[in-house]
């Protein structure tokens, strides 16, 4: 193989920051990993990690919008989410009691994938979680 050449395909999808857009978020998730057995996963986090943009940053506001960004290879899936900023502070796992109505969406996203890594830039977060595919069957983890 070249130097320059790779084996992963990547995705990206652009939406306007509006509730009703994590739905398409999850749908195109699912329609590009709908072969694999790592889609239920990936498509929660897409989930969890849309809504968290739409409903805590500036993403979610009538011009705000979220970029998600799709990365299949041999090895690992990763999917990234960034938002538009306005928070002062990075996203971060807090550990809420059993009781709490918000606050566990990182938590659950952390339980799911192997890495959360999280990004700042002077426009906004990008938060990536990264699905190691089974050792087992041959593969590498990352």
């Amino acid at each position: 193989m070249h130097e320059y050449m790779s084996t992963a395909r990547v995705w990206g999808l652009t939406c306007p920051g509006f509730p009703e857009e994590i739905s398409r978020a999850r749908r195109w998730t699912r329609d590009i990993l709908r072969d694999s057995p790592m889609a239920d996963d990936a498509e929660l986090i897409v989930s969890e990690l849309s809504t968290n943009a739409v409903l805590h940053t500036a993403s979610g506001l009538e011009a705000g919008s979220f970029h998600l960004a799709l990365a299949v290879s041999a090895q690992v899936i990763a999917l990234s989410v960034t938002d538009d900023g306005g928070t002062g502070t990075a996203p971060k796992v807090e550990h809420r009691d059993q009781e709490a109505e918000h606050g566990r969406g990182l938590g659950m996203v952390s339980a799911l994938a192997h890495r959360v890594v999280v990004h700042d830039s002077q426009y906004g977060y990008t938060v990536t979680a990264e699905l190691f595919k089974d050792t087992r069957s041959g593969g590498l983890p990352c």
